[in-house]
Order: C-alpha cells, then structure tokens, then sequence
C-alpha cells in the first residue's frame, strides 16, 4: 500500500511539475530582499557575487564547523546536521555555493577554486580563523581544494558521500554553449523527481523534489552545473598532499549508495589517504545524514571531539 501510495504522489508531483516556468527568476536585489524575508540566513558580497549563508551560535568557542553542500542541491540539503550541531553549541555556518541555491550565479567558470576560494572568503569575512570542514557528496570536491589553498585554516576534513576520489579526464573545451543550456533545460521536468534517487527509503521522502523545484526556476543554474561539471578534475595530488600535511581526515559512507560507486575508488583511497578514520552507516544511501541521522550524528560527534581534543 505504501508503494502504491508513493508512486501516486510520484504521478501526481510530475503533472505539477509541468507548469513550472523554468530559469525565469534573476538573482538581482529584489530578489535577495525577498530571500532574506522569508529566510533566517543573510547575504554577504564577496569578490565573486553575493553569497547566502546561515550560522549559528556565533559567539560559541566550542569550536566551528563548516557545512559544504554537493553538486545542485543547496545549503538546505544539510538542515538535520545543521540543528544537530547547533543544539550541541557548535558554530556552525552553511552556506549557498555559487551558482545555487540563493548565491549569485556569476557567469565565470565553475571550478573548484572559484568555490573553495567563496568558502575560505567567507570565513575571512566572519573572522572564522580556522574550523572543521565537511564536504557532502561534490562538496568534499571544495574541502580537499580548501585544505590544498589555506591549510592553516582547516581544522579537520570530514567527507560525506564524498566524488572527490574519484578519476577524471581532464576536458579541453570548457565553454558552455547556448545548445548545450537549452538541451539541459530540456531535462528539467525529470529533475526535480530525480533527486529521490539519492536516498536508499525515497518513500519517506516524498516531499524532497518539491524543494528543488525552485531551483529550477533560478536563471543560470544550467550553466552552472554544466561548467561544474565541464571543469572537474582528479585531485589526487591534492590528497597526497593532505595526508603529508597531516590534516584529520574522516570519511562518511552510506552503505547502499549509488550515486558515489566506493568501490570504484577504494584501492586508490586506501593509498592517498591511509590515515584516514572511516565509518559507512546502515540503511542509508546517499544521504546518511538525512536517512540514518541517529548513527550519522554519533560518529559526526566522535569526530568533531576528536578533532577538536
């Protein structure tokens, strides 16, 4: 019965899904003005555009954790994790990268250092001196970057779901054509429904694309993601680096994920980052944080504690 229930909604979201007015929305003022009066976050200009960003316990001296979200989905995506930590008094500050979400869409090459250099501003900007950095999913993509650029500002890494390990070819044409926007766009109508492939138990979850449906309306996302992905690379170089440094790493797993293939990095992983502390959390997939959050945030703790120690 529950299946039945859950395709209906299925069914039911996709005709819903067909009226909406796709990339039609301009990150201008107005727009940030109307962000900020439904939401508790605020805006900061940085050297690239305007970032969003939400912290909490910002006076604490417990220590400070930075939340990085993945490839599309935006701070939002880290919420349970966010409350988790706030009520344990952390400083806890999650932000909107680039080209997502309610930051700026600045129309530049999405790459790595664009983004990790948003971050590291970010926390000039708050006067964060150093912190713990998790990266979810492509977000540990933008901590491995951050520890490479600013190591003296990296507490900790924690990697979540983490493609960061995974190899690539390097693309030599980079540019992102208007074809290539429109074809995109023209997948749009799937996308939204598509985000329910993150999670191991998508039933419990119905209410998930709705949240990114409004996403889809934001002008200048296509590109974004089209350059992000055009702009990837192997950062192994940049683990090796990590690992001489020295720098805590941990690393996250859901067991049934689909998304990030573990197994097709795992030989590499174990000779990049040997010193690595590694956990996979049952009945989870892509998202453990969300989907088995009583055992993603005991070890999230563990880690903190011994970072911080």
């Amino acid at each position: 019965m529950k299946k039945i229930i859950f395709l209906l909604t299925l069914i039911i979201f996709s005709c819903k899904n067909n009226t909406i007015s796709y990339e039609s929305v301009i990150k201008d003022d107005a727009f940030r003005k109307k962000v900020l009066s439904t939401n508790n976050g605020a805006y900061i200009k940085l050297t690239d555009g305007f970032t969003y960003y939400e912290e909490k316990n910002a006076s604490s001296d417990k220590g400070t954790v930075i939340l990085v979200h993945g490839f599309s989905v935006p701070s939002y995506i880290w919420d349970p994790t966010t409350n988790y930590l706030t009520e344990l008094g952390y400083r806890v500050v999650a932000l909107d990268l680039y080209g997502r979400g309610y930051s700026s869409n600045p129309d530049i090459p999405q790459t790595d250092t664009l983004r990790a250099n948003q971050v590291l501003e970010l926390m000039s900007s708050l006067k964060i001196d150093s912190a713990i950095v998790c990266g979810l999913s492509n977000g540990g993509r933008i901590i491995s970057k951050m520890a490479s650029l600013q190591p003296t500002k990296i507490e900790g890494l924690i990697y979540v779901s983490s493609s960061s390990f995974e190899t690539h070819v390097e693309q030599n044409n980079k540019t992102v054509s208007e074809k290539e926007i429109n074809d995109y766009i023209a997948t749009y109508p799937e996308k939204a429904i598509g985000q329910l492939e993150d999670f191991y138990q998508p039933e419990k979850f119905t209410n998930w694309p709705e949240l990114y449906e409004e996403l889809l309306t934001h002008k200048g996302f296509a590109k974004a993601l089209i350059s992000t992905r055009k702009n990837i690379v192997t950062l192994d170089d940049i683990h090796l680096e990590i690992n001489d440094r020295e720098i805590p790493v941990y690393t996250i797993w859901g067991v049934h994920d689909k998304v990030v293939l573990y197994d097709s990095f795992k030989e590499k992983l174990d000779s990049i980052l040997p010193n690595r502390k590694e956990v996979f959390i049952d009945d989870a997939a892509h998202l453990p944080h969300m989907e088995n959050s009583i055992e993603f945030e005991r070890y999230f703790k563990i880690f903190i504690d011994e970072i911080i120690k």
